[in-house]
């Protein structure tokens, strides 16, 4: 596949993206938000998360496998607000579940962050220039 065809391809792919996410809004407005008001807190954050899993799952298994290493090696910085965001969630809840979960989200998006370093091999270049 030479450059233009991947640069269409991926043109085609941002206007669907667009599309999915037009919709997305569409379904949020009017099921998600009157839902919500009613759901218990743990419940709606419970069902964020899972949701996130299932989408974080499907769009990184249909990166094709040249682009994977190279492409999660350089977005891995993305972990870094997930780890921000956990330690916030931890520090400042009253409850014990948000706890565990926001020191499990700390866990697993280090481990994301490290291992895409160990992949790339950018750790060890890192540690090349030091010495």
């Amino acid at each position: 596949m030479n450059p233009t065809e991947l640069a269409n391809r991926a043109a085609v792919l941002a206007q669907d993206a667009m599309a999915l996410a037009a919709q997305a809004r569409v379904v949020a407005e009017t099921h998600v938000a009157p839902a919500a008001a009613a759901a218990e807190p743990f419940v709606l954050l419970l069902t964020i998360f899972l949701m996130a899993c299932f989408v974080g799952y499907y769009v990184v298994w249909n990166v094709t496998p040249a682009l994977h290493s190279p492409l999660m090696g350089v977005t891995n910085a993305i972990s870094s607000v997930i780890v921000v965001g956990a330690m916030l969630a931890t520090g400042l809840s009253d409850s014990i579940a948000a706890k565990v979960f926001g020191f499990i989200a700390v866990t697993l998006a280090s481990v994301n962050i490290f291992g895409g370093f160990a992949v790339t091999r950018r750790m060890l270049a890192m540690f090349k220039k030091k010495g």
